[in-house]
């Protein structure tokens, strides 16, 4: 192994001091020979304090985005912002455009009928929060929606693993156990619920032929498929999670209208931190999502003011006739965001083996998105700079007052992230300065531009 290689290895310990030392010496190793920004960007990487294929920390996505070029990087996990303040403190070191969003599911009574982003539970919908700056205070009630979102995440994965130990008692879970240790946080995923019930099903079966003649019959294939599925580990993973958690599943309980909080109340938490409520769109083909525009306003009632998309899986399709109707859906999408001057938000997750790095927004079909992307991009980073140094931020009273309409406050946004990256030294000093001169500096930096 090279010592690149060791070191990057290194930034995805559980431990924060070996994370931030190499990420440290990553950089010093790697000074001047890492490339120019480009014109792509990433604004969805999971982490490993939710679920990242690579199991990369906060701290290695900012470095394999520095690494790469990008223009601007942002990390969203489920349900905590426990990378927050590492991603961004990373990002000042490696001269990253950066952002932190968090992720989530919420009910919408309005849409309690059909389907809208989550397949199969009519009425749920992902959803989510953009741009956080800094983390709730201790015992304030932003502290406390925290805490709602990571106890209702751990609520459903006990019961989750209820359902499935009382199915299969011979590699039944202890949570704290089993589950608990995958994660560096205690927050764990439906994924990692599944690497824990592969682990358990190869401790107590031992042998190759024995775990696949018993997952075998867990899955319902023939024994000699299941093997072969046992050499690709993310390949059985995702068997196990169809047959175990998803609709259908051994363990799959349908949601109720409780199961989720209400999208208002989420909504009401993420003002409440100064950061911007977001849709998540996932492709336009269910019931909830087929006419955007209705979508979009339905949102925007609530207070969203921002579209998330994951454009590979709009686009990145085998079948001709989906990706004709998928491709017209993102370009339908996309153009109800633009009529309603809604800022756009783009990237790749990161949570499954095989999904790419980054979007190429000057590929065939994000080519002509481009503009939309990176303008999403620079507002995303504007807003988070803004609240984390001036707490002035794009959804906040004091903006909307400033400016006359959705056009001027986007246009100041962009051109404060389209800055150059703060650097270690900037942020301390507007930190001293403090918010006040902060917004003033912003402001006459964004001018001269």
């Amino acid at each position: 192994m090279t010592r690149q290689a060791t070191l990057e290895s290194q930034a995805c310990s559980f431990d924060p001091a070996e994370r931030l030392s190499a990420l440290d010496r990553l950089l010093e190793a790697c000074r001047g020979t890492l490339p120019a920004e480009g014109t792509n960007v990433n604004l969805h990487f999971h982490t490993f304090f939710s679920y990242n294929a690579e199991n990369w920390s906060p701290s290695r996505v900012a470095w394999e985005a520095r690494k790469a070029g990008l223009y601007a990087a942002a990390i969203c996990d489920f349900d905590v912002l426990d990378g927050m303040e590492e991603f961004l403190d990373a990002s000042l070191r490696a001269g990253l455009r950066a952002a932190a969003h968090v992720e989530t599911r919420v009910y919408v009574r309005e849409l309690a009928s059909v389907d809208i982003s989550s397949p199969g539970e009519p009425g749920v919908t992902y959803i989510m929060g953009a741009g956080f700056a800094d983390m709730p205070a201790a015992g304030s009630p932003q502290a406390s929606g925290l805490d709602r979102l990571r106890s209702g995440a751990r609520e459903r994965n006990l019961a989750l693993l209820r359902r499935v130990n009382a199915k299969l008692p011979e590699i039944a879970l202890d949570y704290d156990r089993d589950v608990v240790p995958l994660t560096p946080s205690g927050n764990a995923t439906e994924r990692h619920i599944i690497s824990a019930y592969l682990n358990r099903a190869k401790s107590v079966h031992g042998n190759a032929p024995a775990v696949a003649g018993y997952l075998a019959g867990v899955l319902g294939r023939p024994i000699e498929e299941v093997a072969g599925l046992l050499a690709d580990t993310p390949s059985m993973e995702e068997a196990l999670r169809s047959r175990l958690v998803k609709k259908g599943g051994l363990g799959y309980e349908q949601p109720s209208p409780d199961t989720f909080p209400p999208v208002e109340s989420f909504v009401a938490w993420v003002d409440s931190c100064g950061a911007i409520p977001m849709v998540a769109w996932l492709d336009g083909t269910s019931g909830g999502e087929k006419n955007p525009g209705a979508l979009l306003d339905l949102m925007m009632a609530k207070g969203c003011a921002a579209l998330n998309i994951i454009p590979d899986r709009n686009w990145n399709i085998k079948d001709a006739a989906a990706r004709a109707v998928k491709r017209a859906n993102l370009k339908a999408i996309v153009e109800a965001a633009d009529a309603r001057r809604l800022p756009v938000n783009i990237g790749t997750e990161m949570n499954k083996l095989g999904l790419p790095f980054v979007d190429d927004l000057a590929g065939e079909v994000l080519g002509a998105y481009r503009e939309q992307c990176l303008r999403g991009a620079r507002i995303m980073v504007g807003h988070t700079n803004l609240l984390r140094y001036a707490g002035y931020g794009y959804t906040g009273e004091a903006a909307r007052g400033d400016f006359r309409s959705t056009d001027d406050r986007n246009t100041f946004f962009e051109a404060v992230g389209g800055l150059p990256p703060l650097t270690v030294a900037e942020a301390a000093m507007l930190r001293q300065r403090g918010p006040a001169d902060a917004l003033d500096w912003f402001r006459k930096a964004a001018k001269g531009r």
